[in-house]
């Protein structure tokens, strides 16, 4: 390349790149035809004169590498921080930010109960969400002995108003006290309208629970600490909206099984976005189970628990 070409390419580029000048208007200042300008833009960047580099976000290699591992649509990943609470209410307004950008008219979106999805719900309150004819339905039934902005009609409802959208409440517990009772809830009309809004879900946002002594079920007394050396003997890894599972994703059968009000993990499987909103290095089995189930095709966490996902291993 001669010395007054490489100047010429130079130029151009500082003209178009930098100076933002139409790609016409160069033609019309250096008198050549706007084919010139575009030949000579692409000959800078084959010679190196112009470099485009893209900032990527801190976590970005590890999203892919765990959207590839898992075959997920998304993995969105916040700071790992010594506060818990902290940690949730970033992961909130991910999910947030990622139903605010993927929700439609007509969509049917189902939700379950628990302090991450409560800060999901909380953020919603506070920022501006665009109007959206959608549905929002409870895909569990709400624990009673539970703070109320955690309960899942409360976090249906305060996204439901949010988005404009239309709220839909589940008059049942989580877990009845009896197979009895929970059968009779089955024939009640309010059961049957949500559920025939499970049968149409386009998105679900739920939150993991292990079989720890923090469990959520544990905190809104569904049972005793000395349940969870049972379940752990029984082989569960994970659980979602009450649902038991083993670290492949399989439902594990329980004593409480059978009293459980709550969507059939295997719809999970179906919907188009099925959000998994968790963190902590205690719930990493329990995400993996998720995953490896299919119970869940995007991932909302933290970088400690990102990482060491990518690291567990189990026996088969």
């Amino acid at each position: 390349m001669i010395p007054v070409e490489k100047r010429l390419l130079i130029k151009v580029a500082n003209m178009y790149y930098i100076e933002n000048m139409k790609q016409s208007d160069i033609a019309d200042k250096l008198g050549i035809n706007r084919t010139t300008v575009s030949k000579y833009l692409k000959r800078a960047m084959e010679a190196g004169i112009v470099q485009i580099s893209i900032v990527n976000d801190s976590y970005e290699k590890l999203e892919t590498e765990l959207e590839k591992k898992f075959g997920l649509k998304e993995v969105y990943i916040v700071d790992s921080v010594a506060e818990a609470e902290e940690v949730k209410n970033n992961m909130g307004k991910a999910g947030l930010a990622f139903l605010k950008r993927v929700i439609n008219d007509g969509d049917v979106v189902g939700f379950a109960w628990g302090t991450a999805i409560g800060a999901l719900a909380k953020n919603a309150s506070l920022e501006k969400c665009n109007e959206v004819k959608a549905d929002m339905v409870p895909l569990v039934g709400g624990p009673e002995n539970i703070d109320s902005e955690f309960h899942v009609n409360t976090i249906a409802y305060k996204i439901a108003n949010a988005f404009k959208a239309r709220n839909h409440y589940l008059y049942a517990p989580a877990i009845t006290k009896t197979t009895e009772i929970r059968a009779a809830i089955m024939q009640d009309d309010n059961y049957i309208k949500i559920t025939n809004y499970w049968d149409k879900l386009d998105i679900a946002i739920v939150g993991i629970g292990a079989p720890v002594k923090s469990s959520n079920l544990v905190w809104a007394g569904a049972f005793g600490k000395e349940s969870i050396d049972e379940l752990a003997d029984a082989g569960v890894a994970g659980e979602i909206c009450s649902v038991f599972y083993d670290v492949n994703g399989q439902v594990v059968k329980t004593g409480l099984s059978d009293k459980i009000i709550a969507i059939d993990l295997e719809k999970l499987r179906q919907v188009k976005y099925s959000i998994g909103i968790a963190a902590s290095p205690e719930k990493v089995p329990a995400i993996y189970g998720a995953l490896k189930g299919n119970l869940i095709n995007v991932l909302i966490s933290d970088e400690k628990t990102a990482k060491l996902l990518l690291e567990f291993k189990h026996n088969q």
